[in-house]
């Protein structure tokens, strides 16, 4: 059997600080990635909200439409029928 072979205590601290300095490195992409998502649903929800907004000004400003073709209708119904009886 062979011993096993102890590496140089020199060369494993390089070899962790490499893998520090790696690891940070993937870190902060993964921060500036997060901050980027952070962003955007910020901007989402804005955009959101302003939707929301302009589709209740339009549901309260449609209502006369209705009310108005309702009118309309009904008044064109009555002036047939007056029509049909003045005749």
């Amino acid at each position: 059997m062979t011993e096993p072979h102890m590496p140089d205590p020199l060369s494993v601290a390089v070899e962790l600080e490499r893998l520090r300095g790696t690891m940070e490195a993937g870190f902060a992409r993964v921060d500036g990635s997060l901050a980027l998502l952070v962003q955007r649903s910020d901007q989402t929800d804005r955009q959101l909200a302003d939707h929301e907004s302009r589709l209740d000004a339009l549901e309260r400003a449609r209502w006369p439409l209705a009310s108005v073709t309702a009118l309309a209708a009904v008044s064109a119904i009555a002036v047939t029928a007056w029509q049909i009886t003045g005749q």
